[in-house]
């Protein structure tokens, strides 16, 4: 007992450890294995048949599931079969149509009758297996034969030994295949002499005595043979008169599927025999064996057809003199061919998939999908895509089953499957995919989040603040954090997603581990969507977000586009359209504008339709529009319709034929020749030609008709040596137009003799010329002999070596291209169809090359440019040298040559013509040409005429805007500033630039979020981005004309954070926007500002603290040192005097004429001021005047606000007068200061021009010259040659430059011999600039220890900027002298001049000529030269007289007080 318990408890521990091993086993495997694909096709499938009435009809179809070898017990497939679509209803007792089992139709007698076809139609085999699914195969045509019918028989008929006959039997097409002949009641055996045509008809041609009896018609069909009568076909024998060439059966357009023979039939009968030959296109057919062959006499037989045998076949049939032509086009048709099969698909549910469909085919095949043999609608989750893939978005489960891409043409059809296998999730999608199961199938594994077999540990969790970071009409950007429990790294992400009110789910994964966005494409604007967001790990998939719900934002409201646009046409220069009102019209449609264009022009042309129905006016006839309608509303244009074409109807032509000629045949013949109307004048097609004549001066007219190809006749039957006079007429389907004037021939009285060779021609002449030799001559004397035309010979030395033959009626002839100074011999011989008679023989020697006529010839007059579109324009003139009717009767010839101004250095383009106008095309859009013309006749030549000009019209810009650049705005980094550069090829005004910027560089057009810009701003901000997000931008110029094309895209990425500092000082610093809820921040003394509990700053207190001991520092300073001078005394009144006067002597001395200068209207101080324009700066409270030496704020003086007011109001439109261009490039050349006037209120405001004594040791935009101690050089300013426009400008400033420079290095006071390296040169805006040389003279008033220094300026069109050292701080004032040129300036205020007393160096004063606001006469202010001395600072220890100073002091109050009567006037 107790061994038997043992033993049971051991088997219980057993079960107990293996039961759950055998669970876990078999869960793995549930897991890990992929249920495989199926195989499941048909190995036979139904064809189209032709079935006879009563007989059986077998429609075959097979199909087969799995591999019999490894999968013996594979379930059968059961087979159904549709007709015309609806599954046949086969009831068991229906013993005339059944399924048998291998899955075939059989009919086992076809019913047809007129009234009842029950069995014709079109037939599909459908195969269903239950655990699989369903499948449809290709369709086929059951076609039933008709009782025979004979709608033409054969006729009695006779034939000639050696010619051709036809025997008509013209039965039901379908019965065709089953007729055949019998002669004498026998069965008639074809070959190439004898052929059965397409439509049943026997050819016998090159006819024998054996080919005479009796000849009937038979069509063998289920029932008894059905025949024709008999017909008795007689052989003649041949009498030798000549027949005419006639056609019997001409060849017919035809359509054939590649691989088929082909007959083309062509019967010709004439005499003599005629030769028939073929043409394809311009190309001769020649036979080939097994592939080309001539039967019967000329018609064409074609083996095996291939695409490249398609064409317009031509058969041509020549007799001696007379040839017919029939053409007839082939069309070769290719039934549908897969390039791609759809692949077997693994995926999960909520993914998306893509069948992909490649077929090829001529035509071009349609394509239909099948699911499980029904077809698939396209909707919001089955799309087309490229018109022949499926997309199946947000898979369900019940999307399994089998797919069917069926593709059609008129030629065939075929089929191919794949098949959908949707997994659980956590069974991951096999890789790499299995091997093809079937040949038809090849498989494909959707990528995408991958199920896991066995997970073995936990999963994240919830992925946390899940946002819609951009939401836009048609795409929304998600954002996430990562789960608080990830479980794992590397996590990828999924998100699903559907729209509100749809079960369909979709998923899209992240494209790479980490990634915490993603960007859901195709969505439908204004609608709601439904978000969650599922991280993975390696253990799989975890918990799921919160479902995020967000609106996609509405479109414009734009109209659609307006359904069934319908146009007719109701005259031949009218058409009526007619359309309905869009489905989506988003408002009140306004109006509608219609667009219509002819076909192969490029103008489209369009006009306002205020209904909807519209008659255009005014349309050339017979010609073809294509038009289009677009929809308005209060929002603009809407979506445009598709373009439809419609052709005006056709009208009589409305001209004549041209270059109408007779010809006298023989005798009793005349040739009448023509070419077609004007082709904007035939109105339709040409149907034929009507040739009137009338004998003499009878009115009785005789009329012969042609067909609308033949462009000759012969008019025979005519009377010996009568005169004869013919017009011709074209006719349409609407009748005859217009007939061309009565041209005359005059037969001959008798015919001439053929039998032999023409005689010598009875005189040659030449006149060489340079390069050709005109050759004339007469006939032969004895006229009685045919001359069908001459040869002429040529060469040097020889006459054989060229040749050329010309038309009989031809009597000169200019052999071209000859070398000068040559002798070549020159020969002429008549011919016929004999052959060639006595040649004559002429030498000549080509003149030599020579100089032109200098006699030039009247130029072209009435030169005009008529613009047609953006690119093309016709120049038309008139010629003087002609006779009044402006007829070209001479080998004159016209050169038109034209170019633009833009670029300057374009180059001239010319074309020749011998009429008086010409097209110039491939201009390029919206540019001004000018055009000329002149003539050439020979080797005179006239000069070019008058220009005539005209400006191209306007297309959309072809080049997209450049040089897009994208940058953080300072301080808001949720803004960024666009800047581009307009585009280098704008076709017109640029009206608008429009700014798409998304997330997705991929993204379609229409996802990208949109800015409008003005044409006129190159320059754009974008708001509200978000942080740590690349986006990505392009730009679209439009003109009047349209859109141009979008610039590359440029990519920026915002900052990640932003900066608490940096926002405390943008709150700080920057005002708050009108509008803001944020309130305005009190960073004063005492507020609280920083941390908490901390009131004010320490850094702002020790700033004050510094800038007081500063600014007390400084009083002190100045007070001593003006203490210091005002008690020094040195030289006398009388020593300046003289001072100042050797300082005028030099001045003139060195500008070469005293005569040429004025007294100075305003000295003021000139050694320590400078000039200077005020600076356009944008800031609300410009700065008047700019030091160069850093100040801080408190250092500068409020300014008065009207003033500011004054000055911004006028500041921007002031350009300067072109009349002082010439003073102040002479100003410049001569070393002197020009005159500056300055306009009062009458003009809008000069630059305020400032004076500011020179100061520093450090300012780094002086130039230091080389010079002689003994006689230091002085400097004079330089001026831009032809530039004294006084606009402000961007030059650089004292402290700009420095800033600029950034140098360190100050100069030493000392003198310098090197010149100062050029990069350290004021910089000056302007396009070019041409520095004068530097001059110097003697100046007594220097000392020899005064170092070198000039002054600089910019000259780019602002008045001059002075710095020089003075040699005496108030030696500068003269007294004022009158205007010189007069123009207008804003008024000048009078305003204290303080002056610099002492060295201190750096301590700034100016003196500012304002603006003031009333009108006053204007003040001239000149600046004259400046004495340049050889150190950059005085001596400081220099003393002054006081008695000097105060005189000085006085002179300055008196030149005040004279400045305030002059402005207070």
């Amino acid at each position: 007992m107790a061994e038997r318990g043992a033993r049971l408890l051991l088997s219980l521990l057993c079960l107990t450890f293996l039961y759950p091993a055998t669970t876990v086993s078999r869960h793995a495997e549930k897991g890990t294995a992929a249920r495989p694909f199926s195989p499941f096709w048909f190995s036979v499938e139904p064809w189209d048949t032709l079935a006879v009435r009563g007989a059986p009809a077998l429609l075959n179809c097979s199909a087969h599931s799995g591999d019999p070898a490894s999968e013996p017990t594979a379930p059968q497939a059961r087979v159904e079969w549709k007709k015309d679509g609806t599954f046949l209803s086969l009831a068991p007792d229906d013993g005339r149509r059944r399924v048998l089992p291998d899955g075939s139709l059989l009919i086992s007698s076809v019913v047809h009758s007129k009234h009842n076809k029950p069995d014709e139609g079109t037939y599909q085999c459908v195969a269903t297996i239950d655990s699989l699914g369903t499948i449809a195969s290709r369709t086929a045509r059951l076609t039933v034969a008709g009782m025979p019918r004979f709608s033409s028989q054969p006729a009695a008929a006779s034939i000639r030994l050696g010619d051709s006959q036809v025997l008509a039997c013209d039965v039901n097409p379908d019965l065709v295949p089953l007729a055949r002949w019998e002669r004498e009641r026998e069965p008639l055996e074809l070959s190439s002499r004898l052929v059965q045509l397409p439509n049943g008809a026997l050819v016998v041609s090159n006819a024998s005595e054996a080919d005479a009896g009796l000849y009937r018609c038979m069509v063998e069909n289920a029932g008894p043979a059905k025949t024709s009568e008999e017909a008795q076909l007689t052989i003649l024998p041949e009498t030798g008169e000549e027949r005419q060439l006639e056609f019997l059966v001409e060849p017919l357009p035809v359509t054939k599927v590649v691989g088929a023979s082909l007959l083309l039939p062509c019967v010709v009968t004439g005499y003599p025999t005629p030769y028939v030959r073929w043409m394809v296109g311009d190309k001769l057919v020649e036979e080939s064996e097994g592939k080309l062959e001539l039967v019967g006499g000329g018609s064409l037989l074609i083996y095996n057809l291939t695409e490249e045998d398609a064409g317009v076949y031509s058969c041509m049939a020549d007799i001696t003199n007379n040839t017919i032509e029939a053409k007839a086009e082939l069309t070769v048709q290719v039934p549908p061919e897969f390039l791609k099969r759809p692949a077997n698909i693994y995926a999960h549910e909520s993914m998306d998939i893509m069948f992909q469909c490649e077929v090829t085919g001529s035509p071009a095949p349609t394509v239909k999908w099948v699911k499980n043999g029904d077809a698939v609608i396209p909707s919001d989750y089955f799309k087309i895509i490229n018109e022949h893939n499926l997309q199946v978005l947000g898979l369900v489960k019940s999307d399994e089953g089998f797919y069917q891409c069926l593709a059609e043409n008129d030629a065939g059809n075929m089929q191919s499957s794949a098949q959908l296998i949707i997994l659980e999730h956590d069974v991951a999608l096999p890789t790499p995919p299995p091997p093809s199961l079937t040949p038809d199938t090849t498989d494909h594994v959707t990528p995408g989040s991958r199920g896991v077999a066995n997970p073995t540990g936990p999963t994240p969790s919830a992925p946390r603040d899940v946002v819609a970071s951009l939401v836009s009409t048609r795409f929304i950007k998600l954002t996430w954090r990562p789960p608080a429990e990830p479980n794992g790294e590397d996590l990828t992400y999924s998100v699903y997603f559907n729209q509100e009110g749809t079960n369909r789910e979709r998923i899209l994964n992240t494209s790479r581990p980490g990634e915490m966005q993603v960007t859901i494409q195709n969505l439908m604007p204004d609608s709601k969507y439904k978000f969650r967001v599922v991280a993975h790990n390696k253990n799989g998939l975890g918990e799921s977000s919160a479902v995020l719900k967000v609106a996609t934002q509405g479109e414009v409201q734009v109209p659609g586009p307006a359904p069934n646009l319908q146009a007719v046409s109701t005259t031949p220069t009218s058409v009526t359209l007619s359309w309905d009102t869009p489905l989506t019209g988003n408002g009140d449609v306004l109006t509608y504008k219609v667009y219509f264009m002819e076909k192969g022009l490029d103008l489209e042309q369009d006009i306002d339709a205020g209904a909807l129905s519209y008659t255009l006016m005014g349309l050339k006839k017979f010609t073809e529009y294509s038009i289009r309608v677009v929809a308005f509303n209060k929002h603009g244009p809407g979506v445009s319709t598709g373009d439809i074409t419609v052709t005006t109807l056709s009208d009589v032509p409305s001209a004549p034929p041209q270059n109408l000629t007779v010809e006298v045949h023989n005798s009793k013949s005349i040739m009448v020749r023509w070419q077609p109307p004007p082709p904007g004048a035939q109105n339709g097609e040409i149907t034929g030609y009507k040739i009137r004549y009338r004998k003499g001066t009878r009115k009785s007219e005789a009329a012969e008709t042609t067909g609308g190809t033949q462009l000759f006749q012969l008019i025979d039957g005519l009377e010996r040596g009568t005169e004869y006079t013919f017009r011709v007429s074209a006719i349409t389907v609407n009748g005859s137009g217009p007939a061309t004037e009565w041209s005359t021939a005059e037969t001959f009285e008798s015919d001439l003799d053929e039998s032999r060779v023409p005689d010598i021609p009875s005189s040659l002449h030449v006149r060489p010329l340079v390069n050709s030799i005109v050759v004339s001559w007469t006939p032969p004397e004895n006229q009685d002999m045919v001359v069908r035309g001459y040869t002429i010979g040529y060469g040097i030395g020889s006459p054989h070596a060229q040749t050329i033959k010309v038309d009989y009626k031809q009597r000169y002839y200019s052999i071209e291209n000859l070398d000068p100074s040559s002798h070549y011999v020159i020969t002429l011989k008549a011919f016929n169809n004999v052959g060639e008679g006595i040649p004559v023989y002429e030498s000549a020697i080509t003149r030599p090359q020579s100089v032109p006529d200098p006699t030039p010839m009247l130029p072209p007059v009435g030169v005009q440019a008529s613009v047609l579109s953006h690119d093309t324009i016709k120049v038309t003139w008139a010629d003087n040298s002609l006779p009044k009717n402006q007829k070209i009767t001479d080998a004159r010839y016209y050169t038109v040559r034209w170019k633009t101004n833009i670029p300057a250095n374009t180059k001239l383009k010319t074309a020749n013509t011998t009429n008086l106008s010409h097209m110039v095309m491939g201009l390029k859009p919206n540019t001004l040409y000018e055009f000329s013309v002149m003539v050439t006749k020979g080797r005179r030549t006239s000069t070019w005429s008058m220009t005539a000009q005209g400006t191209t019209f306007e297309t959309i810009p072809s080049s997209s805007p450049k040089d897009v650049t994208v940058v953080s705005k300072e301080l808001k980094p949720r803004t960024i500033i666009v800047n581009w550069q307009p585009p280098s090829e704008a076709n017109g005004k640029i009206t608008g630039y429009i700014i798409y910027y998304s997330t997705d560089v991929n993204a379609e057009v229409h996802d990208w979020v949109i800015e409008p810009v003005v044409g006129n701003r190159l320059t754009h901000q974008i708001q509200e981005l978000t942080l740590d997000t690349t986006y990505y931008f392009k730009i679209q110029a439009r003109n009047s004309k349209g859109m141009g094309p979008m610039s590359e895209a440029v990519h920026f990425r915002t900052p990640k954070t932003e900066s608490s500092d940096k926002m405390a000082n943008d709150q700080a610093n920057l005002p708050v926007k009108p509008g803001s809820n944020q309130p305005p921040l009190d960073h004063g003394f005492g507020s609280s500002h920083g941390k908490p509990g901390i009131t004010g700053s320490g850094d702002n207190h020790i700033l004050v603290i510094v800038v007081i001991i500063s600014v007390g520092a400084f009083t002190i300073i100045v007070v001593v040192v003006g203490a210091f001078l005002c008690t020094r005394r040195t030289t006398s009144h009388q020593k300046k005097k003289r001072a100042a006067s050797k300082s005028s002597n030099s001045s003139h001395k060195y500008k070469g004429n005293s005569k040429d200068l004025k007294p100075p209207d305003l000295w003021i101080h000139h050694e320590r001021l400078e000039l200077k324009p005020i600076d356009k700066s944008p800031e609300p409270n410009p700065v008047m005047t700019d030091t160069p030496i850093p100040r801080t704020s408190q250092d500068i003086n409020p300014v008065d606000p009207s003033l500011d007011n004054s000055l911004l109001q006028r500041r921007n439109s002031y350009r300067g007068h072109e009349s002082e261009d010439s003073i102040s490039a002479l100003a410049g050349r001569r070393g002197m200061r020009p005159k500056m006037m300055m306009p009062f209120d009458t003009q809008p405001p000069q630059p305020v021009i400032s004076a500011h004594p020179i100061h520093s040791l450090d300012n780094h935009h002086h130039h230091y010259h080389t010079g002689s101690l003994a006689s230091p050089t002085r400097s004079y300013l330089h001026h831009h040659q032809g530039s004294a426009h006084l606009r402000p400008h961007a030059c650089a400033t004292p402290i700009s430059y420095l800033d600029m420079v950034g140098s360190t290095e100050s100069v030493r006071n000392t003198p310098s011999t090197e010149p100062l390296p050029p990069q350290a040169q004021p910089p000056c805006q302007a396009e070019h600039q041409h520095p004068e040389p530097e001059g110097s003279y003697q100046d007594s008033a220097a000392t020899d220890d005064e170092p070198s220094a000039s002054g600089s300026y910019c000259s780019a069109g602002q008045p001059p900027t002075a710095h020089v050292r003075p040699t005496h701080p108030l030696k500068s004032f003269a007294v004022p002298a009158n205007p010189a040129a007069i123009f207008e300036s804003p008024a000048l205020p009078s305003m204290p001049l303080l002056t610099q007393t002492g060295p201190q160096l750096h301590s700034v004063k100016t003196a500012s000529i304002g603006t003031l606001g009333r009108v006053r006469p204007p003040m001239s202010v000149t600046v004259p030269d400046v004495p340049e001395t050889s150190k950059m600072l005085e001596d400081v220890d220099s003393s002054y007289e006081p008695d000097e100073l105060t005189e000085e002091m006085a002179h300055l109050e008196d030149l005040m007080k004279d400045l305030n009567a002059i402005t207070t006037a």
